[in-house]
């Protein structure tokens, strides 16, 4: 099945142009011409979310579970499609764009399946106490309430799970909170197909038009706009850390500030413990490399650091990442901006720290690099903390306990930290988990954090500048407590009360 792009932008319902346009750059074929969003379509999308949160805001959870299933349903039916069009433009591989639209749907269908339950909306009540001394106690009750229409960004790296109809998304429309989303330049006619699909199923619930819109844009102006828009209530991010915090600032700078929920990246630190190190080190070696080059090293929680005791051990270590890494062949990034950002982040951590493989990028084809360097310079030179977006990976050797545990202690936030460990390294792991901790969102043992599970127990956010807002998660159900805030009812009486709050709904 051929999908060809029309290249327009869904407004409440509508497929609208606008007067300037963009080409989209595929890595496959030629590219596509798009319509370029503005503040017009921006202002006509968030009015149009307005009105549909009056009454999509006061929906059942079981009509708006049936809606994120007809989502699912509706990808599905355009799943190749899909995958022609989303591998044509992002030169990921098909198995890769197939699992991703296995992850969205899922995803979709998860939070369909934890708001038919209910236990998110944390209902409390307190009885009224009328006869209490010296002062009698109203009725109170609490429950969780939609925060109103959310922005949200779609992401380079990921065509389906983190954009159009990605987690964020769903996450704000199983809240009751309508979406208007900015879809990502890098694969436009991908946001386009499953906008259809966002369509097509809100036109089989029979939900307003409004709850959902898609707007393109090649540029920082519709970003900056919709973030500014006055009647949107909080954003969803993924991407650069320059790019979020742009965006992050102008949440903070509105009249009114709103919450920005931006995940921005990290080194996702590995600390390889001595005996896990002198037992299996060849084997970490190589299951790091595979880690580190899966999808170009495009993944947010690919494991750019790896800390471990200088020594022997060290030495063969990096020797047997050398061997495994300089067999990869030159894989395609995302976009050519991508390319050249990374080739230029890999020249300026080549600048502060020895070279062991040289790598970069050369016409969007990346290739592994790898480095080292010692605790003092990691910690003397802030640049080696810096996220290289793509296959780089920085080996960090540390003269004993007490300095790995320095180490872990200067890192900035992260998504995720990871221990490396045997039996005999009980007592070390157990001193540095108070400090990773504090430092990342996600802590695993023996395993690599490329992958990330969505369920319930997921945490995929940190301290800053792995995300901006440390309590939230970006991935798994808890999501959805971004799009929400409570709300305390006070001697309302009962026909007054949201449904949920009553014995009916319960």
């Amino acid at each position: 099945m051929t999908f060809v792009p029309h290249g327009k932008h869904l407004v409440a319902g509508e497929w609208l142009d606008a007067d300037a346009t963009f080409t989209s750059a595929p890595a496959m074929g030629t590219g596509q011409v798009f319509s370029a969003g503005n503040a017009d379509l921006i202002d006509r999308a968030a009015r149009a979310a307005e009105q549909a949160f009056e009454t999509y805001g006061w929906t059942t959870r079981a009509g708006r579970a049936d809606f994120l299933d007809a989502i699912a349903d509706e990808i599905e039916a355009r799943a190749e499609a899909i995958t022609q069009i989303a591998t044509q433009e992002t030169g990921l591989p098909e198995a890769r764009i197939q699992g991703e639209r296995g992850r969205t749907t899922g995803q979709l269908r998860l939070f369909a399946a934890h708001i038919r339950q209910g236990d998110y909306l944390d209902r409390r009540h307190d009885a009224a106490l009328p006869d209490r001394q010296p002062m009698p106690r109203p009725d109170l009750r609490l429950i969780q309430r939609p925060v109103g229409p959310v922005a949200v960004f779609g992401a380079s790296n990921f065509p389906l799970a983190f954009s159009v109809a990605g987690g964020d998304t769903a996450s704000a429309l199983a809240a009751g909170c309508p979406v208007v989303v900015k879809g990502h330049p890098a694969h436009p006619g991908t946001s386009e197909i499953v906008a259809e699909a966002v369509h097509a199923a809100i036109t089989r619930c029979g939900l307003p038009a409004g709850v959902f819109s898609m707007i393109h844009g090649d540029g920082h102006e519709v970003g900056a706009a919709l973030v500014r828009h006055p009647l949107i209530r909080a954003v969803g991010f993924t991407g650069s850390t320059a790019g979020g915090k742009a965006l992050f600032d102008l949440c903070a700078a509105r009249p009114e500030p709103i919450p920005f929920f931006g995940e921005l990246g990290a080194v996702n630190p590995c600390f390889v413990l001595p005996h896990a190190l002198a037992a299996r080190g060849d084997a970490l070696a190589k299951g790091w490399a595979a880690s580190l080059t899966m999808g170009a090293g495009q993944f947010c929680t690919n494991p750019g650091v790896v800390v471990l005791a200088a020594g022997a051990a060290a030495e063969a270590f990096v020797a047997a990442a050398h061997q495994a890494l300089a067999g990869v062949a030159a894989q395609t990034m995302l976009t050519d901006g991508i390319a050249a950002a990374y080739a230029q982040g890999a020249q300026a951590m080549a600048d502060q720290a020895q070279v062991v493989l040289a790598g970069g990028a050369e016409h969007r084809q990346a290739s592994p690099m790898l480095l080292r360097s010692t605790a003092a310079d990691f910690l003397s030179r802030h640049a080696l903390q810096a996220e290289v977006f793509g296959p780089l990976g920085l080996v960090v050797t540390v003269d004993g306990d007490d300095d790995m545990l320095a180490l872990a202690r200067a890192m900035e936030g992260q998504l995720t930290a990871t221990l490396h460990m045997d039996g005999g390294d009980s007592d070390l792991a157990r001193r540095l988990m108070p400090v990773l901790e504090r430092k990342a969102g996600r802590i695993l043992a023996n395993g690599w954090p490329t992958g990330v599970e969505v369920c319930d127990a997921m945490v995929h956010g940190g301290p800053f500048p792995a995300s901006t807002n440390f309590g939230a998660t970006s991935v798994g159900t808890m999501a959805i407590r971004r799009f929400l805030r409570p709300v305390c009812y006070q001697n309302i009486p009962t026909d007054l009360l949201p449904d949920d709050l009553t014995d009916e709904g319960q």
